[in-house]
This record gives structure tokens, sequence and C-alpha cells, in this order.
């Protein structure tokens, strides 16, 4: 995981560096000088501070109108995961055993980000200024106009530090948007709907959120995608950062806004629906984990004892939960490997979580239509029922267009979105005994999987026993599809 965030902001091969071609036929990329700047680090630390100050200045204000519960709602969400972003950060950075009081004052502070954001800056601006040896060598396959080219990047103690920031924020990115935001956005979209008026604040504070909940989710598909083809150097063009963009903030806000509308309605069944989803998909890795008869990996801490790494995983499980709540995580947990990501990408539960989505949602608003209140007769409630639904409707169309087009990794499909359309029409069409126009090189499920490029004469040579037995994996999934 950590070697794919390490690649995938090495500038492009085009670029200027120096490159040799090793005797089996792996291309050498040499190169410390050309570093990508950290945007991430510096957009997740804008969006941290951002939303904290807006929270907090929306606090004053509910304090001077007396609103206490909107005020101590507010300050709980804001707190929370401020104080779970510093201690990702000391957790991932290893602070506890050396010697930096000043960085751990900072944290408790809860000025962490800021100076996490400006080390990684002073790294960014000093690299390239001396020559350094690099310290590892990544490996990784490059796909380019059907051509599979292995690569070798190597990598200097400039980007090695980087790559440390960034895989760090990006933890804490995801933390600070469904630990944080969502609650924070879901309270004052509530907030707004009860008092019936909006506080430029209030909306500031929404729009951020918003924001932070959209990056987020954006990082949890881009993580998804470095894990399932960890051996490919992805990079993602613009246009499919856009589409992502478009399916995520469609999606997050289409939920966010059902859930709100409805506990306006039905105020204390929202309890229910909200604990159910979140026990659902709490439960539901631990289930999997029971039924494999698996162990727990030894692997999450060295000191950690048994309690520890449960404690460890019930903490990743329960932010796996939140994500799934208001979208979908992108990856599912396997407690029992090493990396607790499960390899195999399951298309069915995809296409059963946007399905079971949608009929919640449509379910929802539903409900909220026939028991709304007599505040929302100012507005034209079958024309806002309609727009929730297409908007839901777009985000999973902006979804199929991403896998479909715009996805990195599209030429390793061995059926598209497109195929698999056709392969489910011409099995509704076969019911009944007429399957002679059933298309043979169709899987008789509805998936997408994948196999070794093709021609074959596109496989790489002898790359390195890792990416062997990779390839042998993903053909083993094949066949079990």
């Amino acid at each position: 995981m950590e070697e794919g965030d390490q690649v995938e902001n090495i500038s492009e091969v085009e670029q200027s560096h120096h490159e040799s071609a090793s005797e089996n036929g792996v291309v050498l990329v040499v190169n410390h000088s050309n570093i990508q700047p950290p945007f991430s680090v510096v957009l997740a630390t804008l969006l941290y501070c951002a939303e904290f100050v807006c929270a907090a200045v929306l606090c004053n204000v509910y304090h001077k109108s007396d609103d206490d519960i909107w005020m101590g709602s507010t300050i709980t969400f804001m707190l929370v995961p401020a104080v779970l972003t510093q201690l990702a950060l000391t957790f991932i950075h290893r602070d506890l055993g050396r010697d930096r009081p000043l960085v751990l004052f900072l944290h408790l502070l809860l000025l962490g980000p800021l100076i996490r954001c400006f080390e990684a800056l002073v790294v960014f601006f000093k690299a390239g200024k001396e020559e350094e040896p690099y310290v590892t060598i990544s490996r990784k396959i490059k796909l380019k106009k059907d051509q599979a080219t292995p690569m070798e990047w190597e990598i200097g103690h400039s980007e090695r530090k980087l790559a440390t920031h960034r895989n760090a924020f990006k933890r804490t990115a995801v933390i600070q948007a469904f630990l944080g935001s969502t609650p924070q956005l879901t309270l004052q979209l509530y907030a707004n709907i009860q008092e019936k008026y909006f506080l430029p604040v209030r909306l500031t504070l929404m729009v951020i959120c918003l924001i932070s909940i959209t990056y987020g989710a954006l990082v949890c598909s881009v993580l998804a995608i470095n894990i399932r083809y960890d051996d490919y150097k992805v990079r993602l063009r613009p246009a499919a950062y856009l589409c992502m963009i478009l399916w995520r903030g469609l999606e997050i806000a289409t939920r966010i806004t059902s859930l709100v509308l409805f506990s306006s309605a039905l105020t204390y069944w929202v309890i229910l629906v909200g604990l159910g989803n979140l026990l659902f998909f709490f439960l539901q890795p631990w289930a999997e984990f029971w039924a494999r008869r698996a162990s727990l990996p030894d692997n999450v801490e060295k000191n950690f004892s048994k309690l520890g790494t449960t404690v460890v995983l019930s903490l990743v499980t329960f932010l796996y939960a939140c994500i799934n709540v208001f979208c979908w995580s992108a990856v599912q947990l396997d407690l029992g490997h090493r990396d607790l990501i499960e390899m195999k990408q399951h298309w069915g539960r995809l296409a059963a979580y946007y399905g079971g989505r949608f009929l919640e949602n449509s379910t929802l608003i539903a409900l909220w239509y026939f028991y709304k209140s007599d505040f929302y007769s100012y507005v034209c409630a079958p024309l806002l029922v309609a727009q929730l639904l297409i908007c839901y409707s777009l985000a999973v169309l902006f979804m199929l267009l991403f896998y479909q087009f715009c996805h990195p990794c599209r030429r390793l499909f061995r059926h598209n979105v497109h195929d698999c359309l056709a392969c489910v029409c011409c099995c509704r069409r076969g019911v009944g005994g007429a399957g002679e126009g059933h298309p043979h090189s169709y899987s008789t499920a509805a998936t997408m999987v994948l196999v070794p490029l093709e021609p074959p004469d596109l496989q790489p040579p002898d790359l390195t026993s890792q990416l062997g037995e990779h390839e042998t994996a993903i053909v083993e999934d094949t066949e079990a599809a």
C-alpha cells in the first residue's frame, strides 16, 4: 500500500531524467530532483483548518443566541475528529519514541497538521539541491497504448519522506471526512430546517464539510485502485478525477439530504435507521472473519498484544462502517489479511450496495413525503423527491462512466461496463429456454474480472518473482469467477 503511494506522485517517464534498460528488459528510471509538490498534504491541511475555524465561529454564534444543543453538538463534531487526527499523525510518524517535544506540544494544541505540512514543504523545497543516494527501488508496470513496460524507480530520501507525509495525510483526510465533516454537515443541515433560516457562517461550514467529505471519498477510491493494481503504475487523468468528484459529490449530498429530510418528519426513527446501517457494516467484516476461522494479523504493530490488536481492528472497522453509511467505501475489509484489505474486487457487492442504497433512499424520501410537516407547504415536494432520485441516479451513471472510460487500468478488464450490461440483457432475454443468442464470451454472471494483458506478447518479461505471483493470483481469481 505504501509503496504504491510512493510511486503515484513520482513524475512521468517522459520528463527529464536518466533511464536505462537492464538485461531482462526492465527500464530503470534514475531521477531524484524532479519531485511532485505535496498538494494532497496542503489541501488536507487547508480543509482541516478551514473547518475547525469555521466551526469555532459558529459555536460562538450559537453561544450568543443561547442555542446550547446546537453549540454542544457542533463542538463535539469539531473536537472528536481533530483529536483523532492528532493521534493518527503521531502513530504513523512514531513520534512517541522520538525526542520531539515541540511537535508533541503542537499536537496537544490540535496544530499537528500545520507542523506536518510545514515539514513536508521544507523537504520538498530542499529536494534536488544536492545529490542523494536512493534508499529503495520500486518496481511497477506502466500501461500505455496497449503496451506493458516493466520499470524500476529509485526512491530517494526526500521522496520517501514525502511519501510518508502523503500516506499520513490521506488517512487523516478520511478520518476528518467521515468522523467529523459528515456528522457536522448532517447536523447543520438539520439545524437549518428546524430554525427555518440560513446563517452565512453555517452555510460556509456546510460547503467546507461537503468538500471535505468529497475529498475523503476520492481518497478512498484512489486508494482502492492502488491496492487492487499494486503491480501497475497508476496515474489518473483530469477526466477521471472530474468523473469521480461528480460521482462522489452527488452520492454523498443525496444521501445526507435524504437522511435529514426523513429525520425532520420522523425524528426518532432516523436513529434506528442510522444505528442499523452502522451495526450492519461494523459486524459484516467480523462475521466474515469468524466464518473463515482466520487468525488476527500480527503485523499491525509489533508491540501490540492480542487485546491491543483487537482494539485497533475495531477502530478500523468502525471507520469502515461510518464510510459505508454515507457512501461506498470502495474497499472491503479482510481482518485476517496482513494489509487488512481484501485484494479481490467484488463487483456483485458493488451492485448490491448501490441497488440497496437506492431503495433505502427512495423509502426514506417517500416516508418524508407522506409525513412531512406544514413547513414544506411552501416547497414543491414532488419536485424535490424527483430531484433527489435523479441526482442519485446521476451519481451511479458517473460511476459507470468512470469504470467504462476513465479507469486507469480499464485495459485490464476482460469485460467493461457495456459488456456487462449487454450480458444482463441477454440473460433476461434467454429466460424461458431461448438461450441460443447468448454470447459465449460473456460470463454467466455480469461481473468485470481481470486477466493478464492480451495479446500474450504484451506480457512483460520476468520482472520479479513478486510480479509473477501477483499475475498468477489474477488468473486464479479469473478462473474462480
